[in-house]
């Protein structure tokens, strides 16, 4: 089993549910980040890791204090999380967020390569399916969205998310590494299923979400099974849950909002249009937190 993880991004609205679901697991793990999570038995290492110094060496840091006592110098871990990001547009000039995004991705998973880490997990988006951040009302190519779409954002963010894929399948090819690519849809935390009722009343302010979410504990189950799952080489999972968001079964709304948009298979009744089904089939995913549980 893999032990030993650095997490990059674990202060942010994944990470802080993924770390502490991972240390659950029995995982050491080292929170790399540009603010300290706030989480007993985990310790944060302040890094920016767009310079490659400070990504080469947060990936050989003591772990905590306990480290000195081995008597050695740190190693390298058994495994890299990188959620790490500029975490939309509309935070900082889409020039910087393209520019941070890309180059800490790239800095993080060349560190690991040349550290002799082997696996890797990097948040990809939703976003790169091409309408969350569209300019004005875009459809989709086909439904259901799974990892052979044809991805085409137009927005600086999920560009990046794009050139952080090839980047990962680029270090898989010449390293013979397994580096996974989760494409997350939109997280919701155990506070936000307040909002669903008015996601139901307005089905329509959920397309560029493609109707579908990730709850962030479920999140972190993915992650799990992503540490223990080997030899895929370079892959992309689509982080979801498995229903939509709507009171009324997927294909005949979609028929109704999405009418130009092709069915490429059968969907289930209230299957998310955002599909998780190679998560499911290949990971062995099974989500413990369907939103109807939360909303009456």
């Amino acid at each position: 089993m893999t032990k030993r993880i650095v997490f990059t991004g674990g202060t942010g609205k994944a990470g802080r549910h993924s770390v502490p679901h991972l240390l659950s697991k029995g995982y050491s793990i080292l929170n790399v980040d540009l603010k300290p999570l706030n989480l007993s038995g985990v310790n944060t290492i302040i890094a920016d890791l767009t310079d490659s110094g400070q990504a080469f060496n947060a990936l050989t840091s003591h772990f905590g204090f306990e480290g000195y006592d081995q008597g050695k110098a740190p190693s390298a871990p058994d495994a890299v999380v990188h959620f790490a990001a500029i975490p939309r547009v509309l935070i900082e000039p889409d020039n910087v967020t393209f520019t941070a995004n890309v180059v800490s991705t790239y800095n993080v998973i060349e560190a690991a390569m040349k550290l002799g880490v082997r696996k890797v997990i990097i948040a990809s988006s939703e976003t790169t399916y091409g309408v969350c951040f569209a300019e004005g009302d875009k459809d989709y190519h086909s439904f259901p969205l799974e990892e052979d779409y044809d991805s085409d954002p137009m927005d600086s963010y999920g560009l990046s998310k794009v050139v952080n894929e090839k980047t990962a399948r680029a270090f898989a090819m010449r390293y013979r590494a397994d580096i996974y690519a989760l494409r997350i849809g939109n997280v919701i935390e155990p506070n936000e299923y307040a909002m669903f009722p008015g996601f139901i009343a307005k089905p329509m302010s959920r397309k560029r979400n493609a109707w579908s979410y990730i709850d962030a504990r479920d999140l972190g189950e993915i992650v799990h099974l992503c540490l223990q799952k080997d030899g895929l080489g370079y892959q992309v999972f689509n982080a979801v849950n498995d229903t939509v968001t709507l009171n009324e079964p997927t294909a005949p709304f979609l028929a109704k909002a999405c009418p130009n948009t092709r069915i490429t298979r059968k969907m289930g009744e209230f299957e998310a249009p955002l599909s998780n089904r190679k998560a499911r089939e290949v990971l062995g995913f099974k989500e413990a937190h369907n939103w109807r549980q939360y909303v009456k």
